[in-house]
């Protein structure tokens, strides 16, 4: 089965780039209604994941007194408590399910690296459902 079929390709997704300030960050997240997204450099190279916890226990050790101050702080100096791993294109649904056991996204590479997409939980679980149903 080909993944390609469940990716969510990056045109169509909120994301942030590690040059945003925490405060673009932030109103992303709270805009989107997300706990966490995929973060990718200029380069479109994946980062990394940020969520609302690494911001929030971030912004406790750094003491901030007023919100103006986040944006100061860029999202390459967050410290990101776990990254969602990401899977190569050419990855077997064996592989993404896996994955998908520990977090919500599996960010998608291609073989340069380049992000190019998501596949959710959602989709795999779907696919999940459709096997069951054949059997």
């Amino acid at each position: 089965m080909n993944i390609l079929f469940y990716l969510v390709p990056k045109n169509d997704l909120v994301y942030v780039y590690d040059d945003y300030t925490v405060r673009q960050a932030m109103e992303k997240l709270e805009n989107h209604r997300y706990t966490s997204v995929p973060v990718i450099n200029r380069k479109g190279m994946y980062v990394g994941s940020l969520s609302e916890g690494d911001i929030l226990w971030d912004l406790k050790g750094r003491e901030l007194k007023e919100l103006r101050e986040t944006e100061e702080i860029l999202v390459r100096q967050v410290k990101r408590c776990r990254d969602n791993e990401p899977v190569n294109i050419n990855c077997d649904m064996e592989d993404l399910i896996m994955t998908a056991m520990n977090q919500n996204f599996i960010p998608v590479v291609d073989d340069n690296g380049t992000f190019i997409g998501i596949v959710t939980r959602r989709s795999i679980i779907s696919y999940c459902m459709e096997q069951l149903r054949k059997v």
